[in-house]
């Protein structure tokens, strides 16, 4: 968990850097670093879910394939 919260800090410290560089606004600046992992966590579970059906497509299609005559 230390591990986990110690990368959400930084995570956070990052965006909030980038985004008050590229604007210079303290305002902007937070808002990104709130908005933008609460976008990404978002998209990350969107993803494994994704990756998920996938996974499962290509394990049918192995599964309903003819076997090797090897």
């Amino acid at each position: 968990m230390t591990k986990t919260l110690s990368f959400a800090v930084m995570h956070f410290t990052i965006a909030f850097a980038v985004a008050y560089l590229l604007t210079g606004d303290l305002v902007v600046g937070g808002a990104v670093a709130l908005v933008e992992p609460a976008v990404n966590t978002v998209g990350y579970h969107v993803h494994e879910k994704v990756w998920a059906f996938f996974r499962g497509v290509k394990g049918e299609q192995r599964a309903g394939a003819a076997p090797s005559a090897a």
